[in-house]
Parts: C-alpha cells; sequence; structure tokens
C-alpha cells in the first residue's frame, strides 16, 4: 500500500524533477532554485534554498555520498553544492553554452555527466572539476541519463527518441531507437539480474517517452562481446506523454510520471500495475525512490512534491485511496478523506472533517448550507474552495464511469472542460490550460503546431452550455 504521508509546496513554479541521498531531498524549479530538505522530519535544511542559476533549473542530482549535490539549468551551467553547508563548489559551463538539461554523477563519483539542448554530452572530472571528456548525441536535445550500477557505461536518451550507450572514455557503443516521439526519461537498476545459463550479467533499464509508452530492456555489457541492448516488453498503463520513470532500490518497482497527472508503480517482473497515485492536479514531472527507506517523492507542475511511503509487506495493494478510479469515493473511510483533503491543499479542515465523521459518501453530500450550519465554515471564500474541490471530484467521477464525448474534453489536457474557450486556431480549449499554454511563450497552436495569428481567446458559450447540459443527465 502507498500512503501520501506529506507534501511539499514552497517552489514558486514548476517543479522539475527530486533527488534522494540517504539523509536528504533535493527539488529543483523553474523558479531558478533547488530546495534540500531532511528526510527526519521534511523540514528545509537552513541553508536551503540554494539561489546561483540564472534561469530555471531542469535537474539535480545527489553523489553517491551524499556529500556533493549537482544541479543544471537553462543558464548553461551545472553547479556543484557541499550539502553539509550549502557551499557552492563549482560553476561547470557547458562548451557550447547551450542549456543543461541533465547531470547524472557516476557509482564511484569520479565524473558527472551533463546533457544539453544542443545534444553535447560532457563527462567532468569530478577531482579536478574540469572537463574530462565531451561528445554529441547524433540529432535531438539530450534530456535523459543514465550510469550503470558499475559504472563501466552510461545511457543518454535525446528528443529525437533515440537511446545511446557510453562507456567511461566516452566512446559511443551502441545506438537504438527506442521512442518516435522522443524519449523523456530513462533509469538503470541498481539491481543486475544473473543469467545462470550462460553466467552473463544483465543490467534492466527503463525509458520513456512522448508515446505515452515505457519499455523495458536489458543491457549486456561484456568485454569480449561488446554491448547488447534487447527490448524486453513495454508498458501502457498511461493515456498521455509520460515525462519520468524511476526504479526502486530493489528493482522490483517502477515509478512512472505522466501528462495524465498519474503516477504509476509497476511490479518489473510481470508489468503489472501495483498502484495508482492520482493526487497531483498537473503533469507529473519527476518521480524517483529514496534508497534506504520506502519512499517515493513525485514532483509536479502544479509546483508541489508528494512524498509516498510504501507498506513493504503489503506490496500488491491495488485499491487505495490515490487510485480513485478504482475506488469509488463513495467508499472512502475518513482516513482517505483527510488524505484527499491534503492532496487539494485543504488540510487545514483534517481534524473538522474526522470529528464531523466525514466518509466519500458524506463528502459527496456536503453543501454549502450543511458547510455553514453543520460543519460552521463561516469564510465565505473556504466555503467556495471546498465545494468547488469536490464538483471537481464529481466531475472526476462521471469521466471515469462513462464515455465522456471528445469535444468536450480539452485537447491540452484531456479533462472535461469547465471554461472552453476558442483559440486563433479554431479549436475550443479549457481557459486555464491555453493561457498557461501561452504564458509559457509558446505562439504555436497545441493541435497543429502551426503559428497563432493572434492570442485572443474567445468564450465558448455554446459549448459550455453543451457541456452543463450533459453533466445534468448523468447526475440524474
Amino acid at each position: 500500500m502507498a500512503t501520501l504521508i506529506h507534501t511539499l509546496a514552497d517552489h514558486s513554479d514548476d517543479v522539475n524533477y527530486c533527488a534522494f541521498s540517504s539523509s536528504c531531498l533535493a527539488t529543483c524549479s523553474l523558479d531558478k532554485t533547488i530546495r534540500v530538505y531532511s528526510l527526519n522530519n521534511f523540514t528545509e535544511l537552513p541553508y536551503s534554498p540554494l539561489k546561483g542559476h540564472t534561469y530555471a533549473v531542469h535537474c539535480c542530482c545527489f553523489s553517491p555520498s551524499g556529500h556533493v549535490l549537482a544541479s543544471c539549468s537553462t543558464d548553461g551551467t551545472t553547479i556543484v553544492w557541499d550539502t553539509r553547508d550549502g557551499r557552492m563548489l563549482a560553476v561547470l559551463e557547458q562548451p557550447s553554452g547551450s542549456p543543461v538539461r541533465v547531470c547524472r554523477f557516476s557509482p564511484e563519483s569520479t565524473y558527472l555527466v551533463s546533457g544539453a539542448a544542443d545534444g553535447s554530452v560532457v563527462l567532468w572530472n569530478m577531482q579536478s572539476l574540469k572537463l574530462y571528456r565531451s561528445g554529441n548525441v547524433k540529432d535531438g536535445s539530450l534530456v535523459a541519463c543514465a550510469f550503470s550500477p558499475n559504472g563501466n557505461f552510461f545511457v543518454t536518451g535525446s528528443s529525437c527518441g533515440d537511446l545511446t550507450i557510453w562507456d567511461d572514455k566516452m566512446r559511443c557503443l551502441c545506438n537504438e531507437k527506442a521512442h518516435d516521439l522522443g524519449v523523456t526519461c530513462c533509469d538503470i537498476s541498481s539491481q543486475p539480474i544473473s543469467d545462470g545459463e550462460h553466467g552473463f550479467t544483465y543490467f534492466q533499464m527503463a525509458s520513456c517517452g512522448q508515446d505515452n509508452q515505457i519499455k523495458l530492456w536489458l543491457i549486456l555489457f561484456a568485454d569480449f562481446l561488446g554491448v547488447e541492448l534487447k527490448h524486453k516488453c513495454t508498458l501502457s498503463g498511461h493515456s498521455a506523454p509520460v515525462l519520468a520513470c524511476a526504479f526502486s532500490y530493489d528493482g522490483q518497482m517502477l515509478a512512472s510520471g505522466s501528462v495524465d497527472k498519474c503516477v504509476i508503480i509497476s511490479e518489473t517482473s510481470t508489468g503489472n500495475t501495483l498502484h495508482t497515485l492520482s493526487q497531483h492536479t498537473r503533469y507529473v514531472t519527476t518521480c524517483v525512490f529514496a534508497p534506504c527507506s520506502p519512499l517515493l517523492a513525485t514532483g509536479s507542475m502544479d509546483k508541489t512534491v508528494n512524498i509516498w511511503q510504501f507498506d513493504l509487506n503489503q506490496p500488491c495493494a491495488g485499491n487505495t485511496v490515490e487510485n480513485e478510479s478504482k475506488l469509488a469515493v463513495e467508499d472512502w473511510s475518513e482516513d482517505d478523506v483527510s488524505a484527499w483533503l491534503c492532496a487539494q491543499d485543504l488540510a487545514d479542515f483534517v481534524g473538522l472533517f474526522k470529528m464531523n465523521n466525514i466518509d466519500g459518501k458524506e463528502l459527496l453530500n456536503l453543501t454549502k448550507e450543511s458547510l455553514t450550519n453543520e460543519l460552521k465554515i463561516e469564510s465565505l471564500g473556504l466555503r467556495s474552495k471546498v465545494l468547488q474541490k469536490i464538483e471537481e471530484l464529481r466531475m472526476k467521477m462521471i469521466s471515469a464511469s462513462v464515455a465522456v464525448p471528445d469535444e468536450f474534453l480539452c485537447p491540452i489536457t484531456r479533462e472535461l472542460m469547465k471554461d472552453p474557450v476558442i483559440a486563433a486556431d479554431g479549436y475550443s480549449y479549457e481557459k486555464e490550460a491555453m493561457e498557461n499554454w501561452i504564458s509559457n511563450q509558446r505562439r504555436s497552436s497545441p493541435m497543429t503546431n502551426l503559428p497563432l495569428h493572434s492570442l485572443m481567446l474567445t468564450p465558448n458559450r455554446t459549448l459550455k452550455m453543451a457541456i452543463s447540459r450533459w453533466l445534468e443527465t448523468q447526475q440524474k
């Protein structure tokens, strides 16, 4: 069973990446900062946040000892920090000055890899903090990287869909087209797989991409055979591009996060789904397991990081509150309602709801009058927020239980639209989703990728009325 135990909401913009050491959690964001928390009670360390990048921070990672933290940014640099006091140890400038998308330490902390938007790959010597070797992928931006547990090789993934295997001398050993629409992340399990029949040792790798898929691979690395990359299986539980994947420390579970706002925990031996966590309200951009404890951190464009704890004695529990589509809200316990409140940034109401024995059925029956007269919530703003979240929950239930007409779904979020608007491309979108699309400096159509000749958004009142009428028929 997976239980949400804590939510961090300190970043002021999208969370891009999370990383664990044995004692800390680091998170980085579009807000240009890196935050570091103690795993004892998830309080922020005194020197946090770390500020040194001048643009968005895309990735962060701890050295194996946990004494050093690296972060990389659109500003074209990878910064190395001392985790004991937050001191900046070095600023490593990508030779091309291109935005750095990913960074990774080798298992022995000998090297640090940085990969950039122009496809350049740099291997930095961590003793001298100088450039050791560099190279380039064939095409596209370099967006993903993972080291083998023994440090003999590392894998990079690119936006053109290739996985490339390099040795520790930066020689390209293998190149494989993996995801048609681009790789977004890759990870290698720390636990090798032995082939008793032939005496070979395989490394298990996962990759994910814009094609909505997660692929599991087996890598054979031997001096006399070279490198062999075998496709093991494809997992297709997500309904939208998959942005992140990570193995648990024992290699038995794989977490993946997606544009569909869900985190799926899969069993690597069978590919079966163990848990579906749906607490984030926007795209899930990162997920990572802790190395020494049964914890998972997931980060999102909703600016939060959720910390999950696993009951290792029940690894296959599937009906958890975080999977709203599998456990009917009417069947939620009071604890399930409490977890939902925390996920909706309504944690202040947990005590009040428990005192009034609000379970799933009671939650769905709450009205403006009952919130005022029975629960005694005096603030109009807070009552409105609670009712809005409950209404969103009801709409989710309807969407999950019946087939929503495709024209009622926003092309960006793939959710039922509440406030549809018409853009210059002639398509209708959820207003907030399209405004966010435009605010991120996008000037092209989400549907056609052609330039938008105008950024004006016109309310689609006809569509809004049609959705309202459809909802009324579903609620009868």
